[in-house]
């Protein structure tokens, strides 16, 4: 089968598209033939081993992917061959086949096209876990969403309103601005023209934003520090903008506010039910048409590099789709 292969860490360029045996399913998992697989930020920081977890070279990069069960191993009663599922895949999506455990497979709804059920699972499940497990956002308070046009950023802006908030959303740019409006959110800010601060107590009467959910860090986070509610609640979800902030102590205490981590792979191994739980809420929603995610690029296998390229430079709104048949 064809897969993409990181053999050495670095850049999306050295990724390479070779010939590799079919994985066989081991005991608890399942083997899909993969329709679409979604790409994430996490996927360039792992290509260049700055990711929390650190494969052995050479693997094939991919943490999500939808498709249809092909095999499954020993201990596996559901699903069954046949299932149509969107995956947590850890790594290996970026191929004809990949392998997931059984328990990261969730079935797709009948209205979801593969090619979106791909890119579902890790911005929404984010999205989902940020807001209402650390972050415990209520409905009626006002959220803050940084990156608001990007993949989790913008899968934020939806979940938080099927939450009840009121949504500012921070991005660079008209056009990004107007994909986070037409997905719901309230108000925008466009941090490359405006002051964030100034325009979050504009907007909020000077109260500030209750809950500030950022994926960006460095500016984006350092503006969230002085624009938050007292006793509010920032959830920090990666660093897309390039720089790590320090948070000085003095601040936290003043305001009285709690600046939390969100890691939501880790999940996947200390808490399964909760995810699987977020998952079927999330589904539902999605089902009802309270969520409606948005695809920018969808792209080739043979094109993974480029793909990745897209999310560094910040050139792609809402998700980027790999697809192994086109």
């Amino acid at each position: 089968m064809r897969a993409v292969l990181c053999t050495s860490w670095g850049e999306p360029s050295g990724l390479t598209v070779g010939e590799v045996p079919k994985p066989e399913p081991g005991t608890g998992q399942v083997r899909l033939r993969v329709h679409a697989a979604g790409v994430n930020f996490a996927d360039t920081l792992l290509i260049a081993g700055k990711y929390q977890d650190k494969p052995e070279l050479p693997f094939v990069p991919g943490m999500e992917a939808a498709g249809v069960v092909d095999a499954v191993g020993p201990e596996v009663s559901h699903p069954k061959p046949g299932t149509r599922v969107l995956a947590l895949t850890e790594r290996g999506a970026f191929a004809d086949f990949a392998l997931a455990r059984a328990m990261d497979c969730f079935a797709i709804p009948d209205t979801m096209p593969s090619d979106i059920a791909a890119g579902f699972p890790v911005t929404y499940g984010s999205a989902h876990g940020g807001l209402d497990w650390r972050a415990h956002l209520r409905p009626g308070e006002t959220l803050l969403i940084h990156g608001a046009a990007g993949g989790v950023g913008l899968a934020a802006v939806e979940v938080g309103k099927a939450m009840g908030a009121s949504v500012i959303a921070t991005a660079g740019g008209p056009e990004k601005l107007a994909i986070a409006k037409a997905h719901g959110a309230d108000h925008v800010i466009d941090y490359a023209r405006e002051d964030i601060r100034a325009r979050v107590k504009e907007i909020t009467g000077d109260r500030g934003a209750d809950v500030i959910f950022d994926p960006v860090g460095g500016d984006a986070f350092d503006a969230s520090l002085r624009c938050i509610n007292w006793d509010g609640r920032i959830v920090v979800v990666g660093f897309a903008g390039g720089r790590i902030a320090q948070v000085p102590a003095n601040i936290l205490l003043v305001k009285n506010i709690a600046v939390i981590g969100l890691y939501w792979g880790a999940y996947r191994r200390r808490e399964p039910e909760r995810m699987a739980r977020s998952m079927a809420r999330l589904l539902d929603w999605y089902a009802e048409g309270r969520l409606k995610p948005h695809v920018s690029h969808r792209l080739g296998l043979a094109e993974a590099g480029p793909a990745l390229d897209l999310l560094k430079q910040r050139k792609s709104t809402g998700k980027v789709i790999l697809t192994p048949a086109s």
